[in-house]
């Protein structure tokens, strides 16, 4: 049992969530018997080794590392600098000078390096299968290793590369689709779970619109082993988002999340904005070079209180998390 494996004491994951964990909120959600996660996805190999470290300096309990699999975009000039006239409007507004060079910088080796080196005891991914070579080395040092699927298909390939469970995300969820075939295909989560249970052996955990005690109870009756929860503990005490963020959050109504990839370049469910509407037809960058390109944007549009520039990266049934809370509040609730 998963729980075994992760020694917590009930079956809840805290999503990864790149760009929004602190090693205060991984090791809060730790603490209260669910299993913490690092959203890694943006930060080098340094910075990842250092989150370790401070998440290991407040709590003793096991916890998830998740990284991004990488793959080495193709720069077209051509699409660049159409990427970057679309945002152009955006920087003057905010009154940035336009982001000017982009590089694509190989961070996942240095990662699966710091992983290692501070004996870190599960391993997820998200976009992707790591290498034979990764998932070997990392299971030869005893580390759980955890894919992401978003279809039946990829759900078999994430068993067939030897990882040892997996995350099935509905179309529900908030933030970066964890997709890596094509075309891309858009499945909730209950309809995932009837196609997926029974056929893979590996544990499963359920991902994407779970904000209720009901939806946990149905995804583990269908058979899911763990729940994973992301937009429901984003507006815990301890997550330290931005009361912008928050407050939309606690402030959204049915319908109002969209799937973008104006933000990153890769497809991610968030709340629709001003920003999200007016880049609907743009020219977007791949990933990470769309994500470097609105950067500043992001930062400079928190810093303004502007959330029409955000992302806000929160799941399809937003609308149902109205109140705040300790983590511990929210998770007695789910359960």
């Amino acid at each position: 049992m998963l729980q075994t494996i992760f020694e917590t004491t009930s079956p809840i994951i805290q999503a990864p969530m790149a760009g929004v964990t602190t090693p205060k909120f991984v090791a809060a959600c730790a603490q209260e018997g669910i299993l913490g996660s690092i959203g890694a996805g943006y930060l080098d190999g340094e910075q990842t080794k250092n989150f370790i470290q401070e998440v290991k300096k407040l709590t003793k309990k096991p916890f998830a590392v998740n990284l991004f699999v990488q793959e080495e975009p193709r720069i077209d000039i051509d699409v660049l600098q159409k990427a970057r006239m679309a945002l152009q409007p955006f920087y003057d507004e905010l009154g940035l000078s336009p982001v000017q060079s982009v590089t694509s910088k190989e961070v996942f080796e240095e990662q699966v390096q710091a992983v290692l080196d501070e004996n870190v005891a599960i391993c997820s991914f998200t976009f992707g299968i790591p290498s034979a070579d990764v998932i070997d080395r990392l299971k030869d040092n005893n580390v759980y290793v955890i894919g992401t699927a978003t279809t039946l298909e990829e759900a078999k390939r994430v068993e067939q590369a030897g990882m040892q469970a997996v995350v099935l995300q509905g179309v529900e969820a908030g933030g970066h689709r964890g997709s890596f075939t094509e075309p891309m295909q858009l499945i909730d989560l209950h309809d995932l779970l009837q196609q997926v249970v029974g056929q893979i052996s590996i544990p499963i955990i359920a991902a994407g619109g779970i904000v209720t005690k009901e939806d946990v109870s149905k995804a583990l009756a269908i058979g899911a082993q763990a729940v994973q929860i992301g937009t429901a503990l984003l507006v815990a005490d301890e997550c330290e988002i931005s009361p912008l963020y928050k407050n939309a959050l606690l402030e959204s109504k049915e319908q109002q999340t969209t799937i973008t990839r104006a933000f990153s370049g890769k497809p991610a469910r968030g709340l629709a904005n001003g920003f999200t509407e007016r880049m609907k037809d743009a020219v977007v960058a791949p990933y990470p070079l769309q994500n470097d390109l609105t950067t500043t944007i992001r930062k400079e549009s928190a810093k303004q209180g502007k959330g029409d520039y955000l992302s806000m990266w929160m799941g399809e049934k937003s609308y149902l998390v109205n109140q705040s809370g300790t983590v511990k509040s929210i998770i007695e609730k789910l359960l």
